[in-house]
């Protein structure tokens, strides 16, 4: 699934001036239900078959080895009693102690950390733009072009860096001037096949172990398209490699064999360890009930070939359903052999009645062993998945100090606003995740099973309050002259889990496939064993109409908003912003908030507001924050680079305290991970302002770095 980060709504004039500084937001644990028994898998563990009353349950670590061929690594069938052990352990730190930022989350555990500390928080005020670059490659929707959106991390490699833009071209730019070394373009059609925009989240970097001199592509970087093409280039001179693929070009669709209904998009730039480029795709949301079935490829860095398969879906039910896909980052513990992927929801993704057999590696953090593709363990977040809660940003792998014993840790954060800790040798839990009573249906969804239970951490709290409807927003609700009441008292709720429903106005949603946490992920600071996270506080609804309902109402469908067929489905599906008539949110702020966790207790550090919301040309206060897309990156001097909000700033905040130190305007919103990097002696920080029209309408071109005034 791609992301589904919703506009917070727009703010009009008279709320900016009547607008008030919002009280601290507290998360809540939902109620407690007895604990169930979190067991340690054994050397025989099964996938857990779930009753039918709850689709897709698990409350163990599933540890099983799927069958599979020396290309093919198919999911874990229901009862299936294999094994895979895990691979043996190599002497590579999980956190090297040079400054990497030669991939997507900055390094392969997607930390998202330096250990540079030429930037201070003494310092950090005096952070000065050293170059700016624009790609020219932007669109704001004009001359028969797709809107652009761009959140693309820059890389850091070769003494070079690298980004790819969301016309599919690569620019190899020196890191201390900007000035570019060579650009290449791949020539793809501008269209927008499977997403509501022109997209792109960067490239991939790949050296061979011991590089020939004199010989191409002992060095490659990696550029994929929406019509699932994959480029690899030379990295020395942007050279197309002729042994990859075929002229340079691995045609991935050709892959795409069920249920192809569109292209398995390649916007997410591969996951590049040892010998192996890792790629998951994403597709066309709430388009179909049965979607081409979530794959993962392995293939080989110099020639495409591919080295194994992974399939998230049981083969007895692939046809008739979908996705499951993985179409964000991924991470991987190279000591340990092992890859973890964030797997997505099933399609149709609000309605179910087409897979009510388990699909345990659904909605999951799920471990393969690097080598081989075949599953080492695997944690499901949601059972029977629909609410589009897609697992959307790579787990964060952390070496952390629990009751004095230090414990090899995996952080999977959540677009329900959950922080899931486990051991990421075993999957088992770190504090317990207890199995909870949730909602049932109202019985107007003919053909729907519901789950019984869901997962809950206990540790740490739940970054939003799920409990209870959202406080209304006292401001928005009098300027639409009750509006916003009125409709809270026609939407139904009973806590995170409610199902969606065809009675009323629906179901609200909160937080909904757009709250929580995005793709962006958690950063890590391993000198201080602090979690670093943004998240949004976004407030929808979502209707289920049955089928000849559907086709007389259905109308368009805006940036993920609107109506959505789930072709094939007994139902489509609206999905609306909870805005009065102004488009203001009818839900109380902050919008956006930014927190640090302590990994050594689990208890959350500090929490404030984030970013500013912006309509207009008008700002809200600070204090209301702003709803976010991307990530932050952490310094062991103890800092916080992050763009992500609304208000095109870029800001640095005290890992300490949460302080704001510093901050710059850019081009459009800096919706893309920032990098952190060291050239010639001196540190740079550098972001993508390329902008996201589900934020607001303003798009950008600009690479931009920062760096102390030189001596």
């Amino acid at each position: 699934m791609i992301n589904t980060i919703y506009r917070a709504g727009a703010l009009s004039a008279a709320a900016l001036l009547t607008a008030l500084a919002a009280a601290p937001v507290v998360a809540q644990e939902a109620p407690a239900a007895s604990s169930t028994q979190i067991t340690a898998p054994s050397s025989q563990g099964t996938a857990t078959d779930s009753s039918p009353q709850a689709p897709d349950a698990q409350t163990t670590p599933t540890q099983a080895a799927p069958t599979a061929t020396d290309t093919t690594a198919s999911s874990v069938p229901p009862g299936d009693t294999g094994n895979a052990p895990l691979p043996p352990e190599k002497p590579i730190p999980l956190v090297s102690e040079q400054p990497v930022w030669n991939t997507f989350h900055g390094q392969l555990n997607a930390q998202k950390y330096s250990p540079l500390t030429q930037i201070t928080g003494d310092n950090v005020g005096n952070l000065q733009k050293a170059w700016e670059y624009h790609t020219g490659d932007m669109s704001d929707g004009s001359d028969n072009l797709p809107t652009s959106v761009w959140s693309a991390t820059p890389v850091f490699a070769n003494d070079t860096l690298y980004v790819g833009t969301p016309f599919y071209r690569v620019i190899a730019l020196d890191p201390g001037t900007g000035a570019v070394k060579w650009t290449f373009d791949s020539k793809s059609k501008l269209e927008a096949l499977t997403q509501p925009a022109l997209k792109n989240r960067g490239v991939a970097y790949w050296q061979a172990e011991n590089p020939v001199a004199g010989q191409p592509c002992q060095k490659i970087v990696y550029l994929g398209t929406m019509d699932a093409q994959l480029f690899a280039l030379d990295a020395d001179s942007g050279e197309l490699c002729q042994d990859f693929g075929k002229g340079g070009v691995l045609n991935v669709n050709d892959w795409n064999t069920i249920n192809a209904k569109y292209p398995l998009s390649l916007l997410q730039p591969p996951t590049v360890v040892g010998n192996h480029v890792i790629m998951g795709w994403a597709g066309k949301d709430w388009a179909y009930e049965a979607a081409p079935p979530g794959t993962v490829f392995s293939v080989d860095p110099q020639t495409g070939v591919k080295q194994w398969e992974f399939e998230a879906i049981p083969a007895d039910v692939r046809e008739q359903t979908g996705t499951a896909n993985v179409w964000t980052g991924m991470s991987a513990d190279e000591g340990l052999g092992l890859l973890y992927l964030p797997v997505s929801s099933p399609s149709p993704n609000y309605w179910g009645g087409n897979r009510t057999a388990p699909i345990p590696l659904a909605t999951s953090t799920t471990a393969l062993d690097l080598e081989t593709g075949k599953v080492v363990w695997s944690r499901q977040w949601v059972h029977h998945d629909i609410w589009d809660y897609d697992i959307n940003s790579a787990p964060t792998l952390m070496d952390i100090t629990v009751d004095g014993k230090q414990v090899p840790a995996l952080m999977q954060a959540t677009k329900m606003g959950f922080l899931f800790v486990v051991n990421r040798k075993t999957g088992e839990d770190v504090w317990p995740i207890e199995e909870r009573p949730v909602p049932g249906g109202d019985g107007s969804i003919e053909g729907e099973v519901y789950a019984k239970t869901q997962p809950f951490p206990t540790k740490p709290a739940p970054l939003l309050d799920q409990a209870e409807k959202p406080k209304i927003w006292g401001i928005a609700d009098l300027v639409g002259m009750g509006s916003c009441s009125a409709l809270w008292d026609k939407l139904s709720y009973d806590g995170m889990y409610s199902p969606p429903t065809h009675k009323g106005e629906g179901v609200l949603a909160y937080p909904d496939s757009a709250g929580g946490v995005q793709w962006g992920g958690v950063a890590y600071d391993p000198s201080s064993e602090t979690a670093i996270v943004n998240f949004s506080h976004v407030t929808q609804y979502i209707k289920l109409h049955p089928r000849a309902e559907y086709d007389q109402i259905a109308g368009g469908s805006g940036n993920e908003n609107g109506f959505y067929p789930q072709e094939g489905a007994p139902y489509g599906m609206s999905l609306n912003n909870a805005v009065n008539w102004l488009g203001m949110p009818c839900w109380e702020p902050p919008f956006g908030e930014i927190a640090a966790i302590d990994m050594k207790t689990g208890d959350i550090k500090w929490r404030r507001p984030f970013g500013a919301s912006q309509q207009w040309g008008f700002y809200l206060p600070e204090s209301m924050g702003s709803v976010t897309i991307g990530g932050p990156a952490v310094t062991a001097s103890g800092l916080i680079f992050i763009g992500a909000s609304m208000d095109a700033k870029v800001r640095a905040y005290s890992t300490t305290d949460g302080k704001e130190l510093w901050s710059d305007n850019v081009m459009a919103p800096a919706v893309a991970n920032p990098g952190v990097y060291e050239y010639k002696g001196r540190e740079y920080v550098v972001f993508v302002a390329g902008g996201n029209t589900i934020l607001k309408n303003q798009v950008g071109d600009q690479v931009v770095a920062y760096a102390l005034p030189e001596k």
